[in-house]
């Protein structure tokens, strides 16, 4: 099945601010602007039972600490399986199968989130594997240095991209189990290297690939993500 592979929405209450990207559908909304995100398509299953052998193996690990290399520094982040096992169980598999070595962040929006893990530097999309039960509803927040799963409109859809809060973006947060208010999944948070993120989430960004706008104009490069 075709879908498009990460969609994340936010409203700027203090701007007049719009940004549309290719085919975005209606998203919630909790003041006047809106910009939608959205990424090309992928091949992948709808099987979120998959996942189950992979939450055995971290359902005695209180935090999973995991370090990201990128091409311009290390960030470490501590991620939390007794809060999102399911979430981190998918994220480390990924991470330990070499899937996010060579990966960009490919869309950058300072004052809201930078997000990668799914496009090669020649805006190749990598195939993933089966769509994740949305574990939103376990207390984390959209915070500042918060790592959260990215995902499409159907609340239940994420593979492997995610995205690193930049600010306090509560209205990302679960609110309720439906699709208007499921929020996005966050399941670690940065614990060293927030100078990297700051660095990343103010390169010049622009369009590229199949991308209209807010796109790194440096190529960032997520060269591995490794389990510590």
């Amino acid at each position: 099945m075709q879908q498009n592979d990460v969609f994340l929405g936010i409203a700027l209450a203090a701007t007049l601010f719009a940004v549309l990207v290719m085919n975005s559908p209606d998203i919630p909304t909790r003041a006047e602007t809106t910009i939608s995100l959205q990424s090309q398509s992928h091949t992948q299953t709808t099987d979120s039972t998959a996942t189950t052998e992979k939450v055995i193996n971290m359902s005695e690990a209180e935090v999973v600490n995991v370090t990201m290399s990128t091409s311009m520094g290390d960030i470490q982040l501590e991620l939390y399986p007794e809060k999102a096992p399911i979430t981190v169980a998918n994220f480390v598999s990924y991470a330990n199968d070499g899937f996010y070595n060579g990966t960009i962040f490919h869309r950058v929006i300072d004052g809201f989130m930078i997000q990668g893990g799914g496009f090669t530097e020649d805006f190749t999309q990598k195939p993933t594997g089966e769509q994740i039960q949305n574990e939103a509803d376990n207390g984390l927040t959209n915070e500042v240095g918060s790592i959260a799963m990215a995902r499409t409109p159907d609340p239940h859809s994420a593979t492997a991209q995610f995205f690193i809060n930049v600010n306090d973006n509560d209205f990302l947060n679960f609110r309720s189990a439906d699709m208007n208010g499921y929020g996005y999944a966050v399941f670690g948070k940065v614990t060293s290297g927030m100078d990297v993120v700051d660095q990343i989430k103010t390169v010049p960004t622009g369009a590229g690939g199949p991308m209209p706008s807010d796109v790194p104009q440096t190529t960032v490069t997520i060269n591995s993500i490794t389990v510590d």
